[in-house]
């Protein structure tokens, strides 16, 4: 048996809003849909398990329609889906009435359900939100019947406000795979038993490095899971070390260099760092135009030397100051109000 584990597709979503790539993201979330429907297909994929979120809001008829006619095209493919925080089952959603193909099981309930496919000697079990927030550990009980088929828990959750989620009382389930949902970040939750697929696409920039699904094969009751890749760009956060002779356009070009050389279909949130020159004011907007950049944020301290200072200014305003904070080492606070105070009493900078 041959499962591909999918979640957080987000369908309808538009990250990155007020960018000029906006538009494209929530095209390409879409498009990653129906590539994985397409790998599942080319795989020979037996079972197509959704942990949640396959939208990113309450879906539109339409927008079911699209994802129904997607699964149509599936040759031997079986999905079963369970609805997550973001597209939880309110009383008018159109999920209540859908009629899907018959190639979809919605485990639609809010008590824990299970499907079973003979065929491939599987049982997979799950249940759905009904309600944006579940503070409860629903799965901390759920056990799988004892019988000799491979039993998967289809499960979204695992913070305070969304099913948390025990690893000992799921490592105690008695379950063969627990399909994880809701953490938008690919990982492992137990080796080899409990994954989070991770979302498709990355959602905002906090969702950085690769996404895509987890493929699993099922051979004598051995299960063997790998994760491919399949999302069409990443958020990378990336620093940029600044020197006392850079300019505003000679760190342009350090970090139009550095996107050029990690990706620039990539989203990027630069931190500036290092020691800049005490009269340089870095040009954010100017760093923005680069390529995809979302933020950037500056945490150069200025390249105060202080000592020479200190005998520039020795018996003045300035000097005085320096002398107050006393001898080397000095604290981390105490280091911050010596330069603040320099650039104000050197450059008027408050």
């Amino acid at each position: 048996m041959r499962f591909m584990h999918i979640a957080d597709v987000h369908l309808g979503a538009a990250p990155d809003s007020g960018f000029a790539w906006a538009r494209d993201r929530g095209r390409e979330i879409w498009e990653s849909f129906r590539r994985c429907i397409r790998e599942a297909n080319e795989k020979k994929v037996d079972l197509l398990l959704i942990a949640g979120d396959l939208f990113h809001r309450q879906p539109t008829v339409q927008e079911l329609k699209e994802v129904n006619y997607l699964f149509s095209t599936l040759k031997k493919t079986l999905i079963v889906l369970i609805a997550g925080n973001h597209d939880y089952l309110k009383s008018s959603s159109p999920y209540q009435s859908f009629r899907w193909g018959k190639n979809v099981v919605c485990l639609f309930s809010q008590e824990c359900e299970k499907v079973r496919f003979p065929d491939l000697k599987t049982e997979v079990y799950g249940l759905s939100y009904h309600q944006q927030e579940i503070t409860e550990p629903l799965y901390d009980s759920i056990h799988p019947d004892k019988t000799d088929y491979f039993r998967i828990l289809l499960a979204h959750g695992g913070d305070a406000n969304h099913i948390p989620i025990s690893k000992e009382a799921l490592e105690e389930s008695g379950f063969d795979y627990v399909a994880l949902g809701h953490i938008h970040k690919p990982q492992e939750l137990i080796p080899g038993f409990a994954r989070f697929a991770g979302a498709l696409e990355p959602i905002d920039c906090n969702d950085v490095g690769p996404h895509g699904y987890i493929l699993g094969e099922v051979q004598h009751r051995k299960l063997k899971l790998s994760f491919v890749e399949i999302c069409s760009r990443m958020y990378l956060h990336r620093d940029v070390e600044v020197t006392e002779e850079d300019t505003v356009y000679s760190l342009r070009e350090k970090i139009s260099g550095l996107i050029f050389k990690e990706g620039q279909q990539n989203m990027y949130k630069i931190r500036l760092v290092g020691q800049k020159s005490p009269r340089l004011i870095p040009d954010i907007r100017e760093y923005k135009k680069c390529g995809r950049v979302v933020d950037v944020e500056d945490r150069t301290t200025p390249a105060f030397h202080v000592e020479e200072l200190r005998e520039q200014y020795r018996g003045q305003l300035i000097g005085n100051f320096i002398e107050s904070f006393g001898e080397e080492p000095r604290g981390i606070v105490e280091e911050k109000a010596l330069q603040y105070g320099l650039e104000a009493l050197l450059y008027g900078k408050l």
